[in-house]
């Protein structure tokens, strides 16, 4: 998860009954955005596709990262309650004189 990712928007929490076909089938993050999926109830499958084919499974004591323009969906087993939250990576923060990090304002 790279340290400058800020969190810009989260998804309504989803259940069986409630899942968008969407977040079920293959589908992939743009460029530059981050998602974490933040599993309240339940257990759910996240399967993420090439290069990497691996699936994770997700409960309330755990986590799963989206990484960009990965190919993932996700499977729930019987009743979960989940949302994922998105983030997107800003400029790297820049040192100071100091040692300390800074951000420098562009102007528009």
């Amino acid at each position: 998860w790279p340290e400058n990712c800020k969190a810009y928007r989260r998804t309504p929490e989803f259940d069986e009954n409630s899942v968008p076909a969407g977040l079920t089938s293959n589908h992939a993050t743009k460029r530059g955005i981050w998602g974490r999926i933040h599993v309240i109830s339940g257990t759910l499958l996240y399967y993420v596709g090439p290069p990497v084919n691996e699936s994770l499974r997700i409960d309330r004591d755990s986590s799963a990262v989206i990484v960009p323009e990965m190919p993932h969906r996700v499977e729930l087993q019987g009743h979960a309650r989940f949302y994922v939250e998105f983030s997107r990576a800003g400029k790297p923060a820049e040192k100071n004189k100091n040692g300390k990090k800074s951000r420098k304002i562009q102007e528009k």
